[in-house]
């Protein structure tokens, strides 16, 4: 029963029943408590609709985060791998010319010993032809040397037997 319905509510007329006005004081009374009740359920159960709205809101936004939130876990995880995987083949990759640069530093060492290893056979045959090309010229000195005396020699004949004592 509704507030308004209250008010329009009438009673039949007995002789010595309560007091009309008595009755209808009461009765306008109750129908303003009423009213103030429905008015008060309205207002609340449109606060309740708002907050099971705003609940409902919430609960759709919790579970849009949730949704977010996994989805960046799984993107971090996944982008931790990839990085994993990528610095391990910068490092291999590292590894492998770092290799590449020994085995070349390795090979051209080699080479430099094979340089030297040449260069020093090479000096040896040029001292040994060295030694023999001054050997030679000094046999060739002590041959000119030889026959500067004999020539010397045979001036000292020759002036002996030009000489003046000789005639």
């Amino acid at each position: 029963m509704k507030g308004e319905d209250i008010d329009r509510k009438g009673f039949s007329k007995r002789l010595r029943g309560y007091s009309p006005q008595e009755v209808d004081a009461f009765i306008s009374q109750v129908g303003e408590f009423t009213r103030g009740l429905e008015s008060q359920l309205a207002q609340t159960q449109g606060e309740l609709a708002e907050a099971r709205a705003e609940l409902k809101d919430l609960r759709a936004r919790d579970h849009t985060l949730e949704a977010a939130l996994n989805q960046a876990r799984e993107m971090a995880d996944e982008i931790k791998a990839n990085a994993e995987r990528e610095s391990q083949l910068l490092v291999a990759e590292a590894e492998l010319q770092a290799e590449k640069i020994l085995s070349q530093a390795h090979n051209r060492l080699a080479q430099i010993h094979d340089d030297i290893g040449e260069l020093k056979r090479q000096r040896v045959q040029f001292e040994v032809r060295l030694r023999s090309l001054v050997e030679a010229h000094m046999k060739l000195l002590d041959v000119e040397l030889d026959r500067d005396r004999e020539l010397a020699d045979l001036e000292d004949k020759i002036k002996i037997l030009r000489s003046p004592a000789s005639k």
